[in-house]
């Protein structure tokens, strides 16, 4: 897989890195949250040296979390590395034989700021994170949104969802958490206005 070359820092607990992988011809983004001395890092894509170091310096990395049964991506040899374990939903370790996996629910926190949340009708096993950051807040998704390409800041495409209209309806219950940043598994984080964009296009 291909190995990302530079870390990006959103705000003091939000890293991401990202890379284009032309066999899937998409971008892939990863997230690191750190919370003290834990990282948290969520659907990980190799990232070098040294950016690696810098993301995990004076911390350890806790847990390694996959958003959909699409994105076990490197998770595997982070996990390997470090000793972290993953975790996912129930429909992503059912999916995934070839991974240990720990499987969480929906509403199981870890660190008490970064919360797991069940989406429907999207790809097949879909969580989202919201993490409490006292900065404004955040949410980290997987492939129920996307910001990249020509459909830039869009739902994820009808082809690709198990039910647009049922992840429409799922992903409302986003607006009930404090945001100001989106972080995606493919495509630039928003990093501004981020609940009030969600808002518009779920209105739409």
């Amino acid at each position: 897989m291909v190995a990302a070359s530079e870390l990006e820092w959103i705000s003091g607990a939000l890293a991401c890195w990202r890379a284009f992988d032309p066999e899937v011809k998409a971008e892939l983004s990863s997230t690191g949250v750190r919370l003290g001395n834990k990282i948290y890092l969520v659907d990980p894509i190799p990232l070098a040296e040294p950016p690696r170091a810098e993301l995990i310096v004076e911390a350890a990395v806790a847990e390694i979390l996959i958003t959909n049964t699409n994105h076990a991506r490197a998770a595997g040899l982070f996990a390997a590395e470090t000793g972290a374990p993953i975790r996912a939903s129930a429909g992503t370790v059912n999916a995934l034989s070839g991974l240990e996996i720990v499987e969480v629910a929906a509403g199981e926190r870890f660190a008490e700021r970064l919360e797991i949340i069940a989406l429907d009708g999207a790809a097949e096993g879909e969580i989202a994170l919201h993490l409490d950051d006292g900065d404004g807040g955040a949410i980290i998704l997987g492939d129920a949104l996307i910001h990249f390409g020509s459909d830039g800041f869009a739902l994820l495409p009808e082809k690709y969802c198990a039910d647009q209209s049922k992840l429409r309806r799922s992903l409302q219950q986003l607006l009930d958490f404090r945001f100001e940043r989106l972080l995606f598994a493919h495509g630039q984080p928003l990093v501004t206005d981020a609940w009030a964009r969600l808002e518009e296009i779920l209105r739409g």
